[in-house]
């Protein structure tokens, strides 16, 4: 029975955090494989343009970035190979991954699988997400609303933090809670409801966005839980912040996570984990920046780790 390859380093996922690491470490010469879900690029993808990635004076479209990133790790001999990890064993060396069509064996893996924003389900949210006017992120996409009217939706931090730095841009930013205070800290929630651009509209849920048939958001149809009455606010973007779903699947365990779900580094280190030579990068472990330039960060940081524990290990 012939023995099964060993590969130095797996990578899963293919954001900015998946894509910087192989970049690095293919680079340093360790032949990475890549592992490349249902969604390749990441969330990256669904952003129409990028304004605040730096090297890009006029800003790139999403896609296109993670394509350059794609093609910059393939120059440097990155492998890929589309597949989901059913489960992993990480308690021998070699680690092992199951996947649907094969086990793969390797000395280190980088988790880099992103998180999941959090979406409402309502009708025409999906249809008119990314670049449609439906977004989750108000510092990737709120300088588009420039002078106009928007609506963030949910009542914790994130939402009064999304709501706050709208502000710099919409004319008017309308703040959808289903209850009648926020559940955000005090200090948030005071400075949200006391800015003179925010109207907080409570006790309302979002029922439907509008503007599927012109392929643009026009409205959000809200509707008041203790009164029963419907109407719509006439808005431009729809902003979605009632949290993100970390893509943790088949790791945790035996991979340490938070009350959130979120992958926990070790103390002292954004990339290190529970188990030698297995290094998380990315949204999958950070709930606090989610952007695309602190995910590279990670990225760069997990390769390099792993190269050093290769180094250490391999001699």
């Amino acid at each position: 029975m012939s023995t099964p390859s060993v590969e130095n380093v797996v990578i899963i996922g293919t954001g900015c955090a998946g894509l910087t690491a192989a970049i690095y470490s293919a680079r340093a010469s360790l032949n990475p494989l890549v592992l490349e879900g249902p969604l390749p690029g990441g969330q990256l993808t669904t952003t129409s343009e990028v304004e605040n990635f730096p090297g890009f004076a006029h800003g790139v479209d999403g896609f296109q970035l993670t394509q350059n990133m794609r093609e910059q790790a393939t120059r440097f001999g990155t492998r890929f190979e589309q597949t989901l990890v059913q489960s992993v064993d990480f308690s021998t060396m070699p680690r092992k991954l199951v996947t649907a069509e094969r086990t793969l064996f390797a000395k280190t893996v980088i988790i880099a699988t992103g998180a999941s924003p959090r979406l409402t389900g309502i009708p025409g949210e999906k249809e008119l997400y990314g670049g449609k006017g439906v977004t989750t992120c108000a510092t990737c996409d709120g300088a588009f609303y420039r002078k106009m009217d928007v609506v963030v939706i949910g009542g914790g931090d994130s939402a009064a933090e999304e709501a706050l730095f709208l502000t710099r841009f919409a004319s008017k930013v309308y703040l959808v809670h289903r209850r009648d205070t926020l559940r955000a800290s005090k200090i948030m929630a005071d400075r949200a409801t006391s800015h003179e651009k925010i109207q907080c509209v409570w006790d309302s849920v979002p029922v439907a966005v509008e503007g599927v048939a012109e392929g643009a958001v026009s409205g959000l149809k809200i509707k008041n839980v203790k009164t029963g009455v419907e109407s719509v606010l006439p808005v431009k973007g729809v902003f979605v912040a009632i949290g993100h779903i970390p893509n943790t699947g088949p790791f945790a365990p035996p991979l340490a996570v938070d009350e959130g779900g979120y992958f926990l580094p070790e103390a002292g280190s954004q990339v290190r984990t529970n188990i030698p030579g297995i290094y998380v990068a990315g949204d999958c472990s950070d709930h606090v920046y989610r952007q695309a330039i602190t995910a590279a960060g990670m990225g760069c940081q997990a390769a390099i780790e792993a190269e050093r524990w290769l180094a250490e290990h391999n001699g």
